[in-house]
């Protein structure tokens, strides 16, 4: 059944807008004349997404614009597990979520979701068919849920998953937005005392006969390099910024761009708990719902945003075709932490593999959150202290020549 963008007068007079499902546009004026709503403008929308659909690049700005946020789909599939634990049927969950849904994409989603299962699609099928906004993970989970006849479970689980990757990425946000505040401001300053403050002090330096300290001979080159060329410098950072993001769009650069956030000193620590914590929460969470090894490996291996962690992880899933354990052959990819191959191993011999993958999950997200806010509050004081001298440095620069002057003057 076609879906209609509508804009309509409501009983009060009162502008509104949403989407409709019905055979035709006629049919959809009437049904909106029968809610009592009266139709300004009706439009049908086709908006599927498909792997193979090709867009210009307006388009993909426009529909990123769009995007359905995770917090939105965290919502809709809380609120989808509520309604049918409570005994509603499907189609009449996805159906009672539409009017209550903010986000018009997901409105429109939502009732093409509903129209496509009632034309006899899985609920899985249907949502395979939007993979902008739904994961391999979450389509998947649902297809397992559907089988097993635990669909509010699975969606439940899909909901707690999407909730904690949300927070800690919020957690994480909120700690590193000072300093980034702090250090944008920093060199905003900073630019403008080198461009336009200092060349006004030092120009009558300019004018003396006399050999000018060094410190004030570099503040005065860099003072003008920075006024003369800070647009040499700004298309340099943006040619760069497109460069990396080409290169990391190629395997070969992909890779050597995943190799090289490994390799940094501490920041590639925390990189990698955050992608191990991601793939054994998620690996888990469909062991859990009735997900075979091999399947759920197969799912998981793109999700920890990282290549090498991902290949080690795809020459796993043969090893355990092949019979190996899962710890043996994860540590063979020598990239995953010591501390999670043991837990695994525990886990494995124990038969508690699934609640033990949870628990490296929250080990590890706890010490990459511990470890941003311990580093936080040493970036606050060395910021100050570069700040400092930085400052200093000018201040020096500017004062030494009118030392010297003193002098002379004496």
């Amino acid at each position: 059944m076609p879906v209609y963008e509508y804009t309509a007068l409501d009983a009060k007079g009162k502008m509104t807008s949403g989407i409709i499902d019905a055979d035709g546009a006629r049919a959809a004026r009437q049904k909106l004349r029968g809610s009592g709503i009266f139709p300004v403008d009706v439009k049908e929308t086709q908006e599927k997404e498909t792997p193979e659909k090709k867009t210009t690049r307006v388009a993909d700005i426009a529909r990123y614009l769009r995007r359905v946020k995770p917090a939105e789909i965290a919502i809709m599939t809380r609120q989808l597990s509520t309604l049918i634990s409570a005994g509603f049927p499907l189609v009449s969950a996805i159906d009672a979520l539409v009017p209550q849904t903010k986000s018009h994409r997901l409105k429109t989603v939502l009732a093409q979701l509903k129209d496509a299962i009632v034309e006899g699609q899985s609920f899985a099928q249907a949502l395979s068919q939007y993979p902008g906004i739904f994961t391999p993970l979450f389509v998947n989970m649902v297809r397992a849920g559907e089988t097993s006849g635990t669909l509010e479970i699975v969606l439940e689980r899909l909901a707690d998953i999407t909730e904690k990757q949300q927070d800690l990425t919020n957690r994480i946000q909120t700690a590193l937005a000072y300093p980034l505040f702090m250090c944008v401001i920093g060199t905003l300053v900073l630019f403008v005392l080198l461009t336009y403050i200092v060349p006004s002090i030092t120009a009558i330096f300019l004018d003396m006969n006399q050999v000018l300290p060094a410190p004030t001979r570099l503040l005065i080159f860099l003072s003008g390099f920075f006024k003369s060329f800070w647009w040499v410098i700004l298309i340099g950072l943006i040619g760069a910024a497109i460069a990396l993001h080409r290169a990391k769009k190629t395997d070969k650069g992909r890779y050597a761009f995943d190799k090289t956030m490994l390799a940094i000193p501490a920041f590639g620590v925390l990189a990698k708990k955050l992608a191990v914590a991601r793939f054994t929460r998620t690996l888990g969470s469909l062991l859990e719902n009735g997900v075979s090894m091999l399947i759920a490996l197969d799912i998981v291996k793109n999700i920890a945003g990282n290549v090498l962690i991902s290949n080690a992880v795809e020459k796993a899933s043969r090893e355990v075709g092949k019979g190996q354990a899962l710890w043996a052959a994860l540590n063979e990819g020598q990239v995953f932490p010591q501390l999670s191959i043991q837990m695994i191993q525990v886990g494995e011999q124990s038969g508690e593999l699934e609640a033990m993958l949870n628990k490296i999950a929250d080990i590890f997200e706890k010490e990459v959150e511990n470890s941003i806010m311990r580093l936080t509050s040493y970036l606050e004081p060395v910021m100050i202290l570069v700040m400092g001298c930085v400052v200093g440095f000018i201040v020096l620069s500017i004062c030494l020549p009118i030392f010297e002057m003193n002098q002379l003057i004496k």
